[in-house]
């Protein structure tokens, strides 16, 4: 029989392991380009409902769709040696409540979002959960070694979910703040995939690295970094955001720039540091675009027809 205190530790480790299910950081990163997507919106006050019902069910539903992602990728997560200890490869959560727990988050989240912001925002949402969880994560991941280009269009969503909840509109603006993301993904997470290439080569998941080889995915990690560098100017060439917005992505594209040509010389750990800084890089490239944005709180923003 249990004592009372290691029945309270075991409940403990079971609601984290749970709250892991959910990729926490993860979300948080991606609630952090949803917030700064609300408040580029307007120059005014986001109301109060919107601000905190709109990034609770847009997080709800992104965490369905991760711990879908998990119930998904179980067999090759106790394989990888960066994902073997996830609680449902190691049997410390089972499929069943893992899915329940899934259904609960998304039907939460996206009854939130019906009911309490707008209905455009629930259904670009519940698209990208579907995005995410199925198309990517059950056929495109294990199809083609461009998986993550053409996946990426959904993890990229956040910040123009935001723009939404705000205006109940698709803006130019708004989409703008979906190309940055979707430029990063592709050297944020081949960068990974280098450094951890025999997982994926182990777990049989076609990842650039693995199809392809090092040095043809290091090529493409810093084309994509032009890429991105060029997606970041669009705001301010479009009158979006100031001169302290384009000063700001200036210097941190130039320091990816140098991560990339670093990976492309074979520098020992730089697909690591790579990984690691583009994180902090989108976290500091849309706080600065926020800072901009009241500033230069005189923009006035260009109405583009769709």
């Amino acid at each position: 029989m249990l004592e009372p205190g290691n029945e309270t530790e075991q409940q403990t480790l079971k609601w984290r392991d749970f709250y892991e299910l959910t990729k926490p950081n993860v979300v948080y990163l991606m609630l952090l380009t949803t917030i700064v997507g609300m408040l580029m919106a307007t120059p005014g006050v986001i109301p109060w409902e919107i601000l905190i019902f709109g990034n609770i069910g847009i997080g709800l539903c992104s965490a369905c769709g991760a711990v879908l992602n998990h119930l998904a990728d179980q067999r090759i997560d106790l394989i990888m040696a960066r994902t073997h200890n996830r609680p449902i490869a190691q049997g410390r959560v089972k499929p069943k409540d893992a899915g329940i727990f899934a259904i609960a988050l998304g039907l939460i989240g996206l009854s939130m979002l019906l009911i309490m912001v707008n209905q455009l925002t629930a259904w670009l949402t519940l698209f990208s959960m579907i995005g995410y969880a199925g198309i990517y994560t059950l056929w495109l991941k294990r199809a083609t070694p461009q998986n993550i280009v053409i996946g990426g269009l959904p993890g990229a969503a956040p910040p123009l979910l935001g723009w939404t909840a705000v205006t109940n509109e698709v803006h130019g603006y708004g989409l703008l703040l979906v190309l940055i993301v979707f430029a990063w993904t592709p050297p944020h997470f081949w960068a990974l995939a280098i450094h951890r290439k025999d997982d994926y080569a182990k777990a049989g998941i076609p990842m650039l690295p693995v199809t392809h080889g090092v040095k043809y995915t290091a090529l493409h990690i810093l084309l994509y970094t032009f890429v991105l560098l060029a997606a970041t100017i669009l705001p301010f060439a479009t009158g979006m955001s100031g001169p302290l917005y384009l000063v700001a992505a200036i210097v941190l594209g130039l320091i990816f720039l140098y991560w990339a040509i670093a990976i492309m010389r074979g520098v020992p750990r730089a697909p690591f540091s790579t990984f690691k800084f583009s994180i902090v890089y989108l976290m500091a490239l849309y706080l600065s675009m926020l800072l901009d944005h009241y500033v230069y709180p005189h923009k006035v923003l260009i109405e583009v027809a769709l």
